[in-house]
């Protein structure tokens, strides 16, 4: 399934076209290195208004231009281009991190709903046992009636039992189909065949420290990375922003061929020179004083980006220490909950207890299997959110262990 998401998820396909985008505004940065060429032709008739009044008669004149090729090349802008390129290459590193983040976030998505789909299986084979066994007390409470051991006030219960058994696992069944979906919109495929999971929920122990949790964030979180990225890019800026008042030293040639006919006559020139900007003094002081802003800013973020990432850690570490201890006490619900229904179905087969007593059995029974596989599935979930919060799969020590009871 996380195979099927990676290949196929929108998200994943639109952050990667981000970086090929970005890779691309790099090298137009560059191309300011590269020559400038353009070419013209044209007609032009003129009339000279001043030079006919002052000779007395219209001065009329044609002009052609078979052609005119000029060509620019900037030789150097004193360190501006270089910055505005490493601009974009932080703007490319931060594209990537993106990318990882959401590739992250993508897989931790696919695992709970992976999840949630063996939940909402076991929670349908749960009510399929109860439809069963509700089936069973019906059977057993009508051939009693008519060996005359019941009265038909047990049918009754018994079949209206049953009847909301049936409706439960209508349910169960939906929320199957519900839970599929939602797993196969995250994989990007809504419209993929349907399919079964031969895998159940389990229980993979773990062994990790929170400090250890928190040294693996270091070097795997890429929202920690991408923050890094941005507190440099606007360093970046403000370096830039500071050479506003730089000139551009450039080459610039132009040849020509027209005239009074389309060929009577050439020209050409060609020269350097050292372009001074227009400078605003004013206006350069404060976009100076902007960007240094911003680069405070960037530096307060990364800090709140750790924060919360810290935060994220803790609580989903501190979630899975609690279902991880949660479970063993679910797993001795289960078994003590089945014993009292075995206890309770043995004694309504020799009539010593009531339907209504079996039915109480029974749904704890049921209530604790749910309660049981809850469990299971939020410790997979609240790994799953680790693993997610630390930028990492965590491996499990051994096997998984089966607690199915």
């Amino acid at each position: 399934c996380i195979l099927l998401a990676l290949g196929n998820n929108p998200q994943i396909s639109m952050a990667f076209q981000d970086i090929l985008a970005s890779d691309a505004r790099i090298k137009q940065v560059w191309a300011n290195y590269f020559p400038t060429f353009s070419w013209q032709t044209g007609y032009t008739r003129l009339r000279q208004l001043q030079l006919s009044d002052a000779l007395g008669r219209n001065l009329e004149f044609n002009y052609y231009l078979l052609g005119q090729i000029s060509l620019q090349q900037m030789l150097y802008d004193f360190g501006v281009t270089q910055n505005q390129a490493t601009i974009r290459k932080l703007d490319y590193e931060s594209y990537k991190k993106s990318f990882e983040a959401i590739v992250n976030d993508v897989i931790y998505q696919t695992k709970n709903a992976y999840y949630n789909v063996l939940y909402s299986y076991e929670n349908k084979r749960i009510a399929q046992d109860t439809v069963n066994k509700f089936d069973l007390f019906y059977r057993l409470a009508k051939a009693n009636y008519i060996s005359g051991f019941s009265p038909k006030v047990d049918v009754t219960i018994a079949e209206t039992n049953l009847s909301n058994a049936k409706l439960k696992y209508i349910e169960a069944e939906n929320t199957v189909n519900i839970a599929l979906a939602k797993l196969n919109n995250i994989m990007g495929l809504p419209y993929i065949e349907k399919y079964e999971i031969d895998e159940k929920l389990n229980y993979h122990p773990i062994s990790i420290s929170f400090e250890e949790a928190i040294s693996i964030a270091r070097d795997s979180r890429p929202e920690l990375k991408q923050a890094e990225i941005k507190v440099e890019t606007s360093n970046q800026t403000v370096k830039l922003t500071k050479k506003s008042f730089l000139p551009t030293l450039s080459l610039e040639g132009q040849y020509q061929i027209g005239g009074k006919s389309w060929t009577s006559n050439y020209g050409f020139n060609i020269g350097g020179y050292l372009t001074f900007p227009s400078i605003n003094l004013m206006l350069v002081r404060n976009e100076i004083r902007e960007a240094k802003y911003l680069y405070d800013k960037e530096l307060a973020n990364a800090r709140n980006t750790q924060n919360s990432i810290y935060f994220e850690i803790q609580n989903a570490y501190l979630k899975l220490e609690e279902k991880r201890n949660q479970i063993p006490v679910a797993l001795l619900q289960l078994k003590q909950s089945k014993e009292n229904f075995d206890l309770s179905f043995g004694m309504y087969k020799v009539g010593e207890t009531s339907p209504t007593e079996l039915k109480d059995a029974e749904n704890a029974y049921e209530q604790a299997q749910l309660t049981y596989y809850n469990s299971l599935y939020e410790y997979n979930s609240a790994k799953a959110a680790l693993e997610k919060a630390i930028g990492k799969n965590i491996c499990a020590q051994d096997l998984p262990v089966e607690l199915v009871y």
